[in-house]
Formats: C-alpha cells, sequence, structure tokens
C-alpha cells in the first residue's frame, strides 16, 4: 500500500504552490488533529484565535458551509485529498491463474502429462516391436505413431481450460465483491451544508472545509472541529480503547476524529482532514504493510472498521499476550483477575482474526469441506488400487504368462506404459476429487447475493445469506419495518378536550396555541424538516426523525409555520439541549428570554413526562394544579383508549425558570426535568405497512415465529401486532413491557436466569417499552436456550445505535438501510434498503434456496463421481484399460464440476421454499431421499455401461474395443460407451433439480436461462466432440443410429427418475445421511499436531503440580456435596444429575485433550464465533470445562437427559446443549461472548456463592495438569461422586 503513503507526499508538494490560497497547510491542519482535548483548544487559539478563525482560513462560513461551486471543490481536493482510503488492489487473473495452478491433483496431471509426451518422441531405433509383448501393438500405420504425443498434450489442453475456468469464476467472484463494496459505500451518505443549503452527499465527496450536521448514531466521516454542539457525546474507543464516552463542548474538547461513533447528541463540525490525512487514514497507511499480507477477506469488511480494529489490536495485543501468559505461571485465582472492558471483548475477537487465516466457515461451508475431504480420501484410495491393479496385471502378463525378458531397447515402451497407468490413476483422482463442491458454494452464494440486492437485501457477510435459511426466530422492531415509518398527528388532547382529529386552530386558546407552536419549532432537531411533495399531488416529503415531522406536520395542520420561528431563534441560540436518547425517552430545548428568565419545552413518551408534570393549561389558557388523581383519570381516558388504536401518545410540556432563582445547574437534570406544565397530548399514528400481514402469515408457515421488540407503549405495541397478524385472537401469547420482563427474569438478586428466560420467551410475542439491553438480552437468551429440539437460530433487525450489541449477538443482524444510523450498520449482516419487513421473507427464500441449490449440485455430482470411479476402476481390472480416457474424464469432470455448479447454483427460489419447517443445523446435506436417488441412477448408469463395455459390439455390430494396444487408434465401441455416459449425465442433470422426491422435475425450468443453456451448450460441445474430437478425445465418429440410441440410453435417466421417486424412502432401511456438519470443538488437525508437541512438557509439569492437584480434590469433593445438596433443594432429581456424569464421561477423554488445547491456543476455543453452535454460552465452557455436574443452579430435569448418550456422537460441544444449563448473559457480557475468564467470574448464574470460589479455579487445573487421561489424579475427579 504503498500509494498511501506516496498520496500523502503527493499533497504535500502540491499544497506548496497553494500556500497563498488557503490560509493553512495540510501539514499544519493534520498536526493540529493529532492534538487532544486541552492541547488541542490552546493551539487553535495560539495559531487561529478560535475555530471561526479556522474556518476563515479555510475559506468556509460556520453557519453557510462551502459554496459548492465544482472548481473550488476540485481545488480542495488537490490541495488536502480526497476522502477515500485507496482500496488494496485486486489479484489479476494471472494471479488468479497461478493459484488455480497450485491444485495439487493438477500438478500430478500436468507432470504425468509431460512424461508421456516426452516419451511418444522417443523411437527405439532397431528394436522390434513383438519382442516387447502383445500389449505394446504390432503393425502401427506410420501416421498412428507419429500421433502418440496427441494424448499428453490434450490431458495438457485440458488441464488448462480447467484452471482458466477456475480463474474466471474467481475473477467474477471478486469482482461482484467489489461491486458490493463500492455499492455499500455509495449507500453511505453525510449531510453537509453547502451554500446554505442541508445536502447529503455521499461520504468520499467530502473535503476540508466542508460543515457537517452530525447527529445521534453516526460515524464520522471525517477528521474535524466542533463549531456548535447540543450534548454531545462521542464513542472514541475505536481509536483510543477508552470505553467511555467523551463529551464534546466548545470550550473543553473540540476534537471530532473520523471513525468514532456519536453516541449522543448532534451538532456542526468544520472538516478539517479527509482521507489518507484524518486519523483513521493515518493509521491504514500505516498498516498499508500489514495488510498486504492479509488475505481477501478484508474485502467483505467495510474499510473503516478495519483500521480502526486493527489498532486497536495492535495497541493491546502485546498486554493481551503477557496477561496470558501471567495466567499461565500464576495459580487459577490470576484467570479471574484479568480485566474486562467493553473493548476487550472486541480485542479477543480481533486476535481470533488476525491469526486465523481466513474468515471462519460458515456452517455451510463446514459440512461441505468435511464431506469433500471424505469423498477426495475415497477417491484416493480408488485410484491407488487402480493403479497397482492396472501394474500388476501389466507386469504378470508381459512377464509371466508370455515369458518374456526385459530387454533393454523396450524400456521406453513400458515406461510409456506404466505412465499411462499412472494417468489413469490420477484421472480416476480427479473426477472422485468434488473441486466443484467450493465453487458450487461461491456461485450460489454469489449469484443469491446479487439477487437478492434486487429484492432489497444488501448482504454484508456472505454466511449470513445461508444462516438466514435455518432461521427460526425474528425479532423486529416496530417503527418503520411494520409500519410505513410516515407519522402523522390524528388526536390531540389540548386545552381539556380530546379531538379525535386535528382540531381547528380557532378551537384552541391562542396562548396555548403559541405556546405549542413554539415548543413543536425549537423542540425538535433542526435537521428534521417537512419538505414539498417530489411530485404534484403527493404527500410531503418527511426529512430526519419521523416523529418529530408528525410534530411539524402538526403545526402546519394548525395553520402555523414553524419556519418563521426557527429563522427567528436559529439553533445557535438555543441556550441549552437535552437530546433524545434510550434512557431519558424525552427531549428538552432551553431558551433564555430577553428578561434573563429560562424557558424549557419537553417533549416525550406520555407516561413518562406526565409523571413529572405538576401543572396542565386549562381551556382559559391558564394553568391548573395537575395532581397524581387526575393524572390517573388522564392516562384512562385519554392515552389508553389511543394507544389501543395503535396510536403512539407524546407529551408537549414546558417549564419557567424565573430571574430571582439565578441560573440552575443544568448538569443536574433530575432537578430540571420536574415541575412540568403539560402543554398536549397527542397521538401518533404510523399505519402498518400493507404488505406486512401477509409476509408474517408466510413466515409463521415457514416455522418462523416473529417477535416485536418495541420501545412504544404496551397497548399501542398489542394493537400494531394485532394487525399485523403476530398476535392472533384467542392466542394465549405473552405480551410484557420492559420492566415485567425484567422482573420475570431475575432472581432475587437482581441476576439474570436461563431457566427463567426459558420459561417466558416461547410465549412471548410482544416486549414494550423495551430498552435496548432488553433487546440484546432476550436475544442472546433465545440463541442459549436449550429447551427446544433445536437451538433456534435468530434474526434480528435494528436501526438505532444502541441496537448494535444485539445485532452483532443475532445469528443475522437486519439493519435498516434508511433509517438505520451508521452504527447499526456497521453491527449488521444484511442491511434493508427499503426498511421493510417482508424483504426479510424474502432473505428466507434466499438462505433456503442456497441450501437446496448445493444438495442438488450435490445429488448431481455424487452421482457422476460414483459411476465414474466404478466405470474406470473395474474397467481397468478386467480389460486392463479404462473405458473412459484421461481427457473424456477430464471433460466429464469439467461438465459435472463447473459447469453443473453452475446450472444448479443459479436456480431462483420459489415460494414452496416456504412451505416447509427451517432445516436444523445438524440435517446432513444428503438426506436420506437423496442418498436414495444417488444410489437409484447409480445403479441405472453402471448397468448401462457395463452392458455396453461387454455386449457393445454384438448390440452395434461393431469391432470389440477391449483389449486394444498401447497406440491403437481410438474405436466406435468405447466413444459409444463414453457418449452414453455423458448424456446419461446430461439427463440426470434435470433429474438433480429436485430434491424432496418431487415428480415433476421440468417444472419451472424456462425461469433458469443459465441452466437450460449449460444443459444445451455441453451437448452442443458434446457433439463436436464426439463427431471431430479425433484423437486428442479417443473418439470416433458416429452414425445416426448410434447417436439416437445414445440418447435413448440417457433419456432413460428420466424414466428411471420416476421409478426411483415412487419407492417410498422410509422402506429402505439402509439408506444413510452424509455431509453432517463439524462439531465447534472437532479441533483442525494443526492444532492437535501442536498439542502433540507440547506433550512433552505437561508430563513434566503434571509431577511438578501434583500437590495442586490433590487440593482441587479436595475442594472438588466440597464443591460436589454441596451439589448434591443444592440439587436436594432445588428439587432436581439426583438421578439426572448421575445420569448427566455418566453421559460426559464417555466424551471425556477427548473432552480434556480439548480443554488444554482450547486454553493453550487461546483461540481455538473461539473458531466457532461465528457459527452460531458456538454462541451456546461461552461462560459454562470457561466455569466448568469438565466437571459437568457443576451446574450449581436448579436444574429442570429434561426428558432429554435420558437420552444424553445417544446424542453422545452428534453433539460434541463443549457445552453440549442437553447436557449443561448454558449460563445466561451476565452483565459483563453485553458484549457479545467473547473470551475473557472475567465473563465467568461475573457470570451470575450460580445461587450459592461458596460453590463459586470453587469454579474458578477448576480451569486452571485442567490446563495445569495437561490432558488429564483416564489413568491421571485429575481424572478421579470425575469419580469422586
Amino acid at each position: 500500500m504503498a500509494n498511501n503513503s506516496y498520496s500523502g507526499v503527493k499533497n504535500s508538494i502540491v499544497e506548496a504552490n497553494h500556500d497563498g490560497d488557503f490560509g493553512c497547510t495540510l501539514k499544519e491542519l493534520r498536526s493540529l488533529m493529532e492534538l487532544r482535548g486541552a492541547e488541542g483548544l490552546n493551539k487553535i487559539g495560539e495559531s487561529y484565535g478560535d475555530v471561526h478563525g479556522l474556518c476563515n482560513r479555510l475559506k468556509t462560513s460556520p453557519t453557510d458551509g462551502l459554496s459548492g461551486q465544482p472548481a473550488d471543490i476540485e481545488k480542495r481536493k488537490t490541495v488536502f485529498g480526497q476522502n477515500l482510503i485507496p482500496p488494496k488492489k485486486p489479484k489479476t487473473f494471472l494471479q488468479l491463474v497461478w493459484e488455480a495452478l497450485q491444485d495439487v491433483t493438477l500438478i500430478i496431471l500436468e507432470v504425468a502429462a509431460i512424461v508421456s509426451l516426452g516419451l511418444s518422441f522417443y523411437r527405439p531405433q532397431d528394436a522390434e516391436r513383438e519382442d516387447c509383448g502383445k500389449a505394446a501393438g504390432g503393425a502401427e500405420d506410420e501416421n498412428e505413431s507419429e500421433a502418440g504425443w496427441i494424448e499428453g498434450a490434450a490431458i495438457l489442453l485440458s488441464v488448462i481450460c480447467v484452471v482458466l475456468v477456475t480463474a474466471f469464476n474467481d475473477w467474477s467472484k471478486e469482482k461482484q465483491f467489489r461491486g458490493l463494496q463500492s455499492r455499500i459505500e455509495q449507500e453511505q451518505k453525510f449531510t453537509v451544508v453547502r451554500g446554505g443549503q442541508v445536502i447529503q452527499i455521499p461520504v468520499a465527496e467530502i473535503v476540508v472545509g466542508d460543515v457537517a450536521q452530525i447527529k445521534y448514531g453516526d460515524l464520522l466521516p471525517a477528521d474535524g472541529l466542533l463549531i456548535q454542539g447540543n450534548d454531545l457525546k462521542i464513542d472514541e474507543s475505536s481509536l483510543t480503547g477508552e470505553s467511555d464516552h467523551v463529551k464534546k463542548m466548545q470550550e473543553r474538547d473540540l476534537m471530532l476524529l473520523s471513525g468514532t461513533h456519536v453516541m449522543e447528541g448532534s451538532g456542526k463540525m468544520v472538516v478539517t482532514a479527509v482521507g489518507v490525512n484524518s486519523q483513521t487514514g493515518i493509521i491504514f497507511t500505516l498498516l498499508g504493510a500489514a495488510e498486504d499480507d492479509d488475505d481477501d477477506d478484508e474485502d467483505e469488511k467495510k474499510k473503516e472498521k478495519e483500521e480502526k480494529k486493527k489498532q486497536r489490536k495492535n495497541k493491546k495485543q502485546d498486554g493481551s499476550i503477557e496477561n496470558r501468559k501471567k495466567a499461565k505461571a500464576q495459580d487459577g485465582a490470576a484467570m479471574e483477575m484479568q480485566p474486562l472492558n467493553s473493548d476487550e471483548g472486541a480485542d479477543a475477537e480481533e486476535k481470533k482474526k488476525a491469526n486465523l487465516p481466513k474468515k471462519e466457515k460458515s456452517v455451510l461451508q463446514g459440512k461441505l469441506t468435511k464431506l469433500a475431504v471424505q469423498i477426495g480420501k475415497a477417491g484416493l484410495v480408488m485410484s491407488a488400487i487402480t493403479v497397482i491393479i492396472l501394474v500388476v496385471l501389466f507386469v504378470v502378463d508381459t512377464f509371466w504368462i508370455q515369458n518374456l525378458p526385459w530387454v533393454k531397447a523396450c524400456t521406453p515402451i513400458y515406461i510409456q506404459f506404466f505412465v499411462k497407468f499412472f494417468i489413469i490413476g490420477v484421472t480416476v483422482l480427479v473426477v472422485a476429487v468434488p473441486e466443484g463442491l467450493p465453487l458450487a458454494v461461491t456461485i450460489s452464494l454469489a449469484y443469491s447475493v446479487k439477487k437478492m440486492m434486487k429484492d432489497n437485501n444488501l448482504v454484508r457477510h456472505l454466511d449470513a445469506c445461508e444462516t438466514m435459511g435455518n432461521a427460526t426466530a425474528i425479532c423486529s422492531d416496530k417503527t418503520g419495518t411494520l409500519t410505513m415509518n410516515r407519522m402523522t398527528v390524528v388526536q390531540a388532547y389540548v386545552a381539556e378536550k380530546h379531538y379525535k382529529k386535528v382540531p381547528d386552530p380557532e378551537n384552541i386558546p391562542a396562548s396555548i396555541l403559541d405556546f405549542l407552536i413554539l415548543g413543536i419549532a425549537v423542540n425538535c432537531a433542526y435537521t428534521t424538516k417537512i419538505m414539498p411533495p417530489e411530485k404534484e399531488g403527493g404527500l410531503p416529503r418527511q426529512v430526519g426523525n419521523k416523529t418529530e415531522c408528525a410534530l411539524l406536520g402538526f403545526s402546519t395542520d394548525l395553520k402555523r409555520d414553524y419556519q418563521t420561528i426557527r429563522n427567528e431563534i436559529p439553533e445557535e441560540k438555543l441556550h441549552k439541549v437535552y437530546t433524545f436518547n434510550s434512557v431519558r425517552k424525552s427531549m428538552s430545548t432551553v431558551l433564555k428570554m430577553a428578561d434573563g428568565s429560562f424557558r424549557m419545552f419537553s417533549k416525550g413518551a406520555s407516561e413518562i413526562l406526565l409523571k413529572k408534570c405538576y401543572k396542565i393549561l386549562t381551556a382559559s389558557g391558564e394553568s391548573k394544579v395537575f395532581r397524581p388523581r387526575d393524572r390517573d383519570d388522564m392516562v384512562k381516558k385519554v392515552i389508553e383508549p389511543m394507544a389501543s388504536e395503535g396510536l403512539r401518545t407524546i407529551c408537549l410540556a414546558y417549564r419557567d425558570f424565573t430571574v430571582t432563582d439565578g441560573e440552575p445547574d443544568w448538569d443536574n437534570e433530575n432537578d430540571i426535568l420536574t415541575g412540568l406544565t403539560c402543554i398536549c397530548v397527542v397521538g401518533i399514528e404510523d399505519p402498518v405497512r400493507p404488505e406486512v400481514p401477509d409476509a408474517i402469515r408466510k413466515c409463521q408457515r415457514a416455522g418462523i415465529t416473529v417477535r416485536m421488540v418495541t420501545g412504544d407503549n404496551i397497548n399501542t405495541a398489542r394493537a400494531i401486532a394485532s394487525k399485523c397478524g403476530i398476535l392472533q385472537p384467542g392466542d394465549d401469547f405473552l405480551c410484557l413491557e420492559g420492566k415485567e420482563f425484567n422482573r420475570r427474569i431475575r432472581n432475587e438478586k437482581g441476576e439474570i436466569e436461563q431457566e427463567r428466560i426459558d420459561k417466558i420467551w416461547p410465549k412471548l410475542r410482544v416486549l414494550a417499552r423495551s430498552s435496548p439491553t432488553d433487546k440484546h438480552t432476550l436475544v442472546k437468551g433465545i440463541i442459549d436456550s436449550t429447551v427446544a429440539e433445536q437451538r433456534q437460530v435468530v434474526a434480528v433487525t435494528g436501526d438505532g445505535t444502541n441496537d448494535g450489541p444485539a445485532l452483532k449477538k443475532a445469528d443475522v443482524g437486519f439493519a435498516m438501510g434508511i433509517a438505520g444510523t451508521d452504527v447499526a450498520k456497521e453491527a449488521s449482516d444484511i442491511i434493508l434498503t427499503d426498511d421493510n419487513f417482508s424483504s426479510i421473507v424474502k432473505a428466507v427464500m434466499w438462505g433456503r434456496n442456497v441450501y437446496d441449490s448445493i444438495s442438488k449440485f450435490l445429488q448431481f455430482q455424487l452421482t457422476v463421481n460414483v459411476v465414474a470411479v466404478i466405470v474406470a476402476f473395474t474397467g481397468a481390472c478386467i480389460t486392463q484399460d479404462s473405458p473412459l480416457k484421461a481427457v473424456q474424464m477430464l471433460w466429464v469432470n469439467l461438465i459435472m464440476d463447473t459447469f453443473a455448479s453452475l446450472a444448479l447454483a443459479t436456480e431462483p427460489p420459489t415460494e414452496a421454499l416456504l412451505l416447509r419447517k427451517p432445516y436444523g443445523r445438524n440435517k446432513p446435506l444428503i438426506s436420506r431421499t437423496m442418498m436414495k436417488n444417488i444410489l437409484g441412477q447409480g445403479v441405472y448408469q453402471l448397468v448401462i455401461i457395463f452392458t455396453l463395455l461387454f455386449a457393445g459390439e454384438k448390440m452395434f455390430d461393431i469391432d470389440n474395443g477391449r483389449k486394444a494396444p498401447l497406440r491403437a487408434p481410438p474405436s466406435e465401441h468405447y466413444t459409444i460407451v463414453f457418449n452414453t455416459f455423458v448424456l446419461m449425465q446430461l439427463f440426470n442433470e434435470i433429474n438433480a433439480r429436485k430434491i424432496h422426491g418431487e415428480r415433476n422435475v421440468f417444472e419451472g425450468i424456462f425461469n433458469n436461462l443459465i441452466f437450460c443453456s449449460i444443459v444445451f451448450g455441453t451437448f452442443i460441445i458434446q457433439i463436436v466432440i464426439v463427431q471431430f474430437g479425433g484423437k486428442p478425445f479417443s473418439c470416433v465418429a458416429l452414425t445416426i443410429d448410434q447417436w439416437l440410441w445414445c440418447t435413448f440410453l440417457g433419456f432413460g435417466s428420466l424414466l428411471w427418475g420416476q421409478v426411483i421417486s415412487s419407492i417410498p424412502t422410509s422402506r429402505l432401511k439402509f439408506l444413510k445421511t452424509a455431509g453432517h456438519g463439524t462439531q465447534k470443538e472437532e479441533i483442525p488437525d494443526e492444532e492437535l499436531e501442536e498439542l502433540d508437541d507440547m506433550e512433552e512438557i505437561d508430563h513434566a509439569e503434571r509431577e511438578l503440580r501434583r500437590g495442586q492437584i490433590l487440593w482441587f480434590r479436595g475442594l472438588n469433593r466440597i464443591q460436589t456435596q454441596m451439589d448434591v445438596v443444592s440439587a436436594f433443594q432445588s428439587g432436581t432429581s439426583f438421578q439426572g444429575a448421575l445420569r448427566r456424569q455418566a453421559s460426559n464421561s464417555s466424551q471425556q477423554q477427548q473432552h480434556d485433550i480439548r480443554v488444554v488445547n482450547a486454553f493453550r491456543s487461546s483461540i481455538s476455543l473461539y473458531e466457532g464465533l461465528e457459527k452460531p453452535e458456538s454462541r451456546s454460552s461461552i461462560h459454562n465452557f470457561m466455569t466448568h470445562p469438565e466437571f459437568r455436574i457443576e451446574d450449581s443452579e436448579p436444574h429442570i430435569p429434561l426428558i432429554d437427559d435420558t437420552d444424553a448418550e445417544d446424542d453422545a456422537p452428534t453433539k460434541r460441544n463443549s457445552a453440549s446443549p442437553r447436557n449443561t444449563s448454558p449460563a445466561p448473559p451476565s452483565p459483563a457480557s453485553a458484549a457479545p461472548p467473547f473470551p475473557s475468564p472475567a465473563l465467568s467470574a461475573a457470570s451470575p448464574n450460580q445461587n450459592n456463592n461458596a460453590v463459586e470460589s470453587g469454579n474458578h479455579l477448576l480451569p486452571e487445573a485442567t490446563k495445569a495438569g495437561g490432558p488429564s487421561l483416564p489413568g491421571s489424579p485429575l481424572h478421579s475427579l470425575e469419580t469422586s461422586l
């Protein structure tokens, strides 16, 4: 990334010439932005006087911004640089070709082909060919022997073909990623003031001197200085690592840095550094060197995110490594002492990313890789056996049966035979190895992602698309997702009267009306506006916060113009602003009046603000006392009726501070926000989107539960939920408020318990008045739950900054493209570009489609594999030559791998996908129905091929092609075998389109043009190969009759497919499934090797630690006894506990090694972070790595406990869902559960603290004692019960 630093240099050269134009240079600004807080203030004071002074030098106006003239903008770009960080260069096509050539099987083939080429040119001068045995062949035509090189050349050529196709696919995939990347970047817009107009421009267009408006939830795109701010708080953890929010004010700290998040408030800033000169850019440039070694997975992540995180990693890595060493050196206590601050978690994630070579594989890819490896191994064995058999037969035949001596002159000929055999072996291997699998996944995902763009889903992480197909629960926001997010005031309670529609201004006392309009105008963010409609007769456009837009619209309906008031009182004149946040649930603005007194206007959720009102304005315009009794009346008569119609109620109030009291302490919010006078209460309607009820019905039919999580009051939420169809009349589902939800899930100590959540979530449908933490708790509770037989896969929608944790925690996070803040988008996996719930249903459809496409491809591919390998193998054994030649096999390989993966992976989804329940995480890729199809088709094809091979010459009345000598010309016989084989594959490709045993395989075939064109194209090429392929393809032109027979035999596979689907799968008991997922804990081989290397040390350590182990054994005895006691207290059946113990000991050995290994390489344990399996709580693993009986929380014996033994093989995860109760989210774990021992320390799920102290020492023990194999002292802890 040298070009980064270069562009910096270039700019500084340019700026020397422009020195006269701007009053400050790039260098000055750059060094200014490196200062913080007071230092920065002093520097600005010395150099420029104040921020306005700097604005003058940058030739910009703090109120009107830049002129926006193209020439000026261009000049600024040349002097100060552009606001973009140059991306990493994509790999060139040649690099991709080179990578494709690295494939082992291809290398072997190339070598074999070259050897074969070399030998074919070698001619023994005088040796009579007959001396070398029958197989060497006798009379050859002169021109035939010349053509010996063709086979080698053809193999090389087909290898080149395969390589080019692979490289081209990779290249187009990369190109799509780049497209996606730039699309994501273009989506990012930012609000700036140019020529006095507020406009939104793409982030890349921001230049130095721009005046940008910043608000809650923004990700700052450039460095700048604060011009004016209201209650502005910034999260700078991405740059400094400090998790506390930093308050920004003109008199204390003005520095705003790119890549930081606005957590509260709003304001304006003047941009001082962009692109590579901003703080983020500088770090990025420094990282340039490191960047280049990194792998491509950066493409998928946003650039900004990267540098921030990387920098955080650099900052902290040294510390954390030392921590780990210390922890190893000391006793168990050290494990608890490691601090946890909120980004230690992110830090751990970072390390995981730093050390893992590639982005974590998705579940599907995990299953596929495993399957491909298994098939590959089988293929290797088969090809080895083939070669051995061929060589042995040849040697026995030549030297034993014909009894020939080894003549020196014949050596090259013999070697040629061996090379031929070797090539046959390699081709068997090539056909057996399904290298098309990974290709099919990427093609399918990339295709889906491209198409999902059209369905308003912008996918940021590829595997999210596939995870979405398994989703079982969706937690959706209400506003904007289920509703239109076009708010209008439809009812009002003002001057002691409840109006069911917007009142006439004449009916409201003038004094109240003035209060009302003034309050609305100044106490809504100035960025919120009502704009004229885009086309005649349309609705006015709402810009900014939609609730505020409704209020501004209300003022317009009352025939008053809010803009005139805003012009009189510009934003700079507001004395103090308390911006809206999820804790306050209200917003207040303070004005300083002419006489020195202050007036504060507030607006907010009615039930919250009314509690703070002690007066209310009456019909006469006077205020009267407002008692709690009056408030209860108002709630019953006004607020509840409004809410039950699905309206959101907002209360508007004000308060005067008199001159005599002096200026109050504005930082003491509790004193300020009391004693209000209520002006009015309005009911705001946000209509349900027309397409939502249907979408929700589809979800419910597809086995997905939709839950609504909203900040609105419970009656409003219930009304909307009924309109959407989330609640049906007569259901006994729960609707809870946040407070009630918290009361039910926490124990006496206020700690969250998983078991309590498990009692609630299955019935919960609406969670109202909820905070972002409640949302996170709910999502985590559902994900960690083990009540259902399958682990829940949860999708969450979010738009606010504070939804970040929930979006990250969920299996799939959807951020809103329109209403969403940058922070939410950053945390999400998919961005909904139209904020519409029905797009989520489309995502589910695509996700399921990906899974099915891969299964279709597998069904096709495995049939070809099985048949081709068996044919080559038996053919070789019986006729000493493979019926399918090397080049033909490569062609078959090309059809079945590359082309088929294109054809079958691009099937468009159908509505039928939504008619079945979601697949579980452990669902095998190849179901029993598919296995039936594979074996059934395999049998048909083998019967046909072998009939043709051994009786074909009689049937077609042609020469026998078997036992042909080395350089024999191609025979019609073998051409027919090859042709029939290929045609059967083609027709079977149509069969493969259906995998659930459907009858009609042609359904919707013309919707998929790619499929049709590939099948048709392959057929044409096949004709060309057979008719004109000649020697290189070992083919002879066939007659029309022969072609018709071949086609008829191929077509037979469609008819046979109907026969197969008539056989009920349930009858065939012998069918097995294949392609299960890798469990989180099945450790990769490299790590096991590392573990073996460490073995020796462990034995020595074990001796050293003997004393410690005894000590732990003692502790554990106490622990177990307490467990028993607590088990009896909590009424858990003791048998259940024992049973659990038993089922675990079977997995013991393996588990121990894993535990040790996990502590060794701090990452392996969390490798699965992306895999939702691994989300099952990490606390368990930290707290009870091996003594499973230790759930000291009351364990409700599940029926499944008895089946635990049967499940042992499949559920090998360390926190095996059935055998442990997951620990609930702890306060510390608001960050997703990244490895930090402190989590377990905070983990509040143990009921008795005495036990707890024992718990934390245990992991240390396991680590100390090395893998505790059955004989080790540690193992006896198991049996201490």
